[in-house]
């Protein structure tokens, strides 16, 4: 019984620009129109709003996927599936953050760098290649690409309907994938 209460949290993790957001609420859409029921924390809007007195060092980095662990943990117990799109830097936060949920999928959106920095949507990339910028993950701070994640999604050779349909099919029951 107590399977049946608990969602799914689908954790996307990555680096700034390497498509999580943007997989992210593609996928929350096509559940949403399907009935349902979904929450999508995405880590830049919760920091802004739940977490604005943290910064970028590495204990507000954990602390802050802390809070979107236990969040999605509360959500996904009471049968919400929930999505999560944050850099997460750190295999052992995100590691302790999903274990706070019954039911994961951790997918790391991947690109190469030199994509990212060619892509740099949010202007980042160049702001710490001039020096502006410092402490961002990838450059100048670590990123530890998860271990063994569910699904790894390349940005740089799949396209963003590919990648909507390999997580979605990754959460269709087995069962319903036969036949």
């Amino acid at each position: 019984m107590s399977d049946l209460l608990h969602a799914p949290v689908v954790w996307f993790t990555g680096l700034s620009g390497a498509g999580k957001s943007t997989i992210a609420k593609r996928v929350a859409d096509e559940l949403r129109e399907s009935g349902v029921g979904i929450e999508w924390l995405d880590g830049d809007e919760v920091r802004s709003i739940l977490s604005p007195d943290l910064g970028f060092t590495r204990a507000d980095r954990d602390l802050q996927v802390t809070r979107l662990g236990y969040i999605a943990s509360l959500l996904a117990r009471n049968g919400v599936v929930t999505i999560v799109s944050a850099i997460s830097p750190y295999e052992e936060s995100r590691k302790r953050a999903l274990e706070m949920c019954h039911r994961s999928v951790l997918v790391h959106v991947d690109a190469p760098l030199s994509v990212l920095e060619a892509r740099d949507t949010k202007g980042l990339y160049r702001r710490a290649r001039e020096g502006s910028l410092l402490g961002l993950t990838g450059v100048d701070d670590p990123y530890e690409s998860p271990l063994d994640p569910d699904l790894r999604i390349d940005t740089s050779s799949m396209t963003i309907d590919e990648a909507v349909a390999k997580v979605l099919l990754a959460l269709t029951p087995q069962e319903a994938r036969i036949g």
